[in-house]
């Protein structure tokens, strides 16, 4: 019985010596430069802020973070475009990458989304590519937006050839 009781006290103290040991490496991080940590922060606000615009129809919310240039003025009318033909609208950023020179930001997003009309509407779904172009340092604005431009999803619906419109050949 006392070997028993040994050998389990033993096991014990090993697995109480690993969870220090492990326990130990696993201590808060130390930001070496904090300022571009928070600049980095505010960037990824930036984009959240954009997308929050949409999802919740906030035109305010979109031209506040906006340089005012003439194809930054024509996303802010698709948008609102959108917003008067789809009663909901789900969408979703995934950052893939960001480069920062000097003050110009390229943050490049995968986007994914989806349009509905009314709650029985099965929705649009549409997924692309943007390179999300900000400049600033403590304010982050958009000036530019290439690739596939998640906005404007009504428009884009009026361009698609519906696939069911195709005569049937008897």
């Amino acid at each position: 019985m006392m070997i028993v009781n040994t050998r389990c006290t033993i096991a014990r103290m090993i697995a109480l010596g690993a969870l220090l040991i492990i326990g130990s490496g696993c201590g808060s991080k130390v930001i070496q430069y904090p300022e571009d940590h928070a600049r980095y922060l505010r960037i990824d606000q930036a984009v959240e802020s954009l997308r929050q615009a949409y999802v919740k129809k906030e035109l305010s919310g979109i031209k506040a973070i906006l340089v005012p240039k003439e194809p930054l003025e024509q996303v802010a009318r698709e948008a609102e475009s959108d917003f008067g033909s789809f009663q909901e609208i789900i969408m979703e950023f995934r950052i893939e990458r960001i480069m920062i020179e000097a003050d110009d930001i390229d943050v490049y997003v995968h986007w994914q989304g989806l349009w509905k009309t009314d709650s029985n509407d099965p929705g649009i779904r549409q997924r692309g590519h943007s390179r999300l172009q900000w400049v600033g340092t403590k304010d982050i604005l958009l000036r530019g937006i290439q690739g596939d431009v998640p906005f404007g999803a009504k428009a884009r619906q009026a361009l698609a050839t519906p696939t069911d419109a195709q005569p049937l050949v008897k």
